[in-house]
């Protein structure tokens, strides 16, 4: 987990495309999603950390998106 606030723009940039960073979550509300989801980039930069896969996210205690991810949560 890397949180936003800790990254430059370069850098956060550059772990993107090497594929470093491949979701993002709300440390508050403890949901990642992916990159380009629109609930997401509302977050606040200081809220926002970053995960390379969907296991390390849920390793943290993470839930998925229901907006981005939605096809892949389970209805209850």
């Amino acid at each position: 987990m890397v949180r936003h606030q800790d990254l430059s723009n370069h850098r956060l940039h550059s772990m993107i495309r090497k594929g470093e960073i491949r979701y993002a979550g709300n440390v508050r509300l403890k949901i990642y999603g992916t990159l380009e989801c629109s609930s997401g980039k509302r977050m606040k930069k200081v809220n926002r950390v970053f995960f390379k896969d969907a296991g390390a996210a849920r390793a943290e205690g993470f839930r998925q998106c229901r907006h981005c991810l939605k096809t892949s949560v389970a209805k209850i």
